[in-house]
């Protein structure tokens, strides 16, 4: 009886080695949400050819044991053509190719995400269509039970917890995480949002990072950049020195001169698109980013309290968008901005032409930020025209399909 154990745990070892260097096949149709054939849409699906297989290559760095279930460990795979090309529309890979241009250009970022997000009780969801009250605020309840474990579990699934409290609403959660350099910081995002649907199930909750009936759950993203070895903060311009360098103004007039079109893709539903206008009543189809020194209440929120710390948080984000696309769109915007040299003072100044969204324009409407996005010809470039056609053609599939999957009230376990 041993004898045959070890037999087996020794083939599965020669079969998972075999995996972890080789990979894994999958249909790509499973990591690629297909259209619907009555879109006629037969032009993408073509191109993008997602009726065959596709290789997921583990990234062995990121193995981690689950500690929330048994006999359970955790991988993080990038996505392959059988040829072994990168998968053009992975989220994972744009977001690294971004990365890798930072570090073309002598930098290295360091972020931290921060997510809001409801927890419902299981018992007060009335019927598949209606949500009624969420449950009280845990920590305020008799669950540090759940509370102790997600944090706990967390830490060992990779995704340091830097703090957790309540927010707003009841039942409305806030969490932070320590930041860190470098595609980690959207591997623990990704792996906090996956996990904690799996914790809270153990204790009969549901976590939704979905925006509906009065609930926002924003999806920040802390960012500084650093010198290559990430031993300087350049955007600081000194101990003491309340304000940007002038890097780091470049940076932020990179952000500010394509917010129209990272709009979509750091909110990328029609519902985490309302609190925008909060942001400004200036006009119905448009309104403005604002930005300011340690200043809460604007999309982009520069922290200077001390030189190192100093960091640029970008507001924008919702807690459904993609943390990989939200990493890769801000350093894309950003680093347009270092190129160019862009000065958000000079860019105010500017004349444009009638029609077009002037810089900082964040347009209230998803389908005009589609639009922004396919002409911004930098963003288009920096992500690859081939994610730009799919994502584009994915969001006008769901803003066609919208009032359907409100009826199946997808919200409480989806997100992009």
């Amino acid at each position: 009886m041993c004898d045959y154990a070890v037999g087996l745990i020794a083939s599965g070892y020669h079969r998972h080695r075999e995996k972890a260097i080789h990979g894994v096949a999958m249909p790509r149709s499973y990591l690629e949400l297909t259209l619907n054939p009555r879109d006629n849409e037969l032009d993408y699906i073509n191109a993008t050819n997602f009726n065959c297989d596709i290789i997921l290559n583990p990234d062995l760095s990121t193995f981690r044991i689950l500690p929330w279930t048994e006999q359970t460990a955790r991988v993080i795979c990038d996505s392959f053509t059988v040829l072994g090309n990168p998968l053009m529309t992975s989220p994972r890979h744009i977001a690294k190719k971004q990365l890798s241009q930072l570090q073309d250009n002598g930098f290295s970022l360091q972020s931290a995400f921060t997510y809001e997000f409801c927890i419902y009780g299981i018992t007060e969801i009335v019927n598949s269509k209606t949500i009624s009250f969420p449950a009280a605020t845990i920590l305020n309840n008799h669950d540090q039970t759940f509370i102790q474990e997600l944090i706990e579990g967390m830490y060992y699934a990779g995704a340091n917890i830097e703090s957790f409290s309540s927010s707003s609403g009841p039942g409305q959660m806030e969490i932070t995480f320590h930041p860190v350099f470098g595609i980690d910081a959207a591997d623990s995002a990704f792996t906090f949002r996956t996990g904690i649907k799996e914790v809270a199930k153990k204790y009969n909750y549901v976590a939704s990072f979905f925006s509906e009936s009065g609930f926002y759950n924003s999806g920040a993203l802390s960012h500084s950049l650093w010198d290559l070895n990430g031993q300087k903060n350049v955007f600081s311009a000194g101990y003491g020195a309340e304000e940007l360098s002038d890097i780091g103004k470049n940076w932020l007039s990179g952000l500010l001169a394509h917010t129209a079109a990272i709009s979509c893709l750091m909110a990328p539903t029609t519902s985490c698109r309302k609190p925008y206008s909060k942001y400004s009543k200036e006009s119905k189809e448009t309104v403005n980013a604002k930005w300011a020194y340690n200043d809460n209440s604007c999309a982009f929120n520069v922290k200077c309290h001390s030189g190192k710390s100093t960091r640029i948080e970008n507001k924008l984000s919702s807690a459904t968008a993609n943390p990989y696309l939200v990493l890769a769109a801000t350093i894309a915007a950003g680093l347009d901005g270092i190129k160019r040299g862009l000065r958000y003072d000079d860019m105010f100044e500017e004349e444009y032409l009638t029609g077009d969204l002037k810089h900082s324009s964040i347009p209230l409407k998803l389908e005009d930020a589609l639009v922004a996005l396919e002409k911004d010809s930098c963003i288009k470039e920096a992500l690859g025209e081939t994610f730009i056609r799919y994502f584009v053609a994915m969001k006008h599939y769901e803003l066609e399909t919208e009032e359907m999957d409100s009826e199946r009230n997808k919200c409480l376990g989806y997100f992009i």
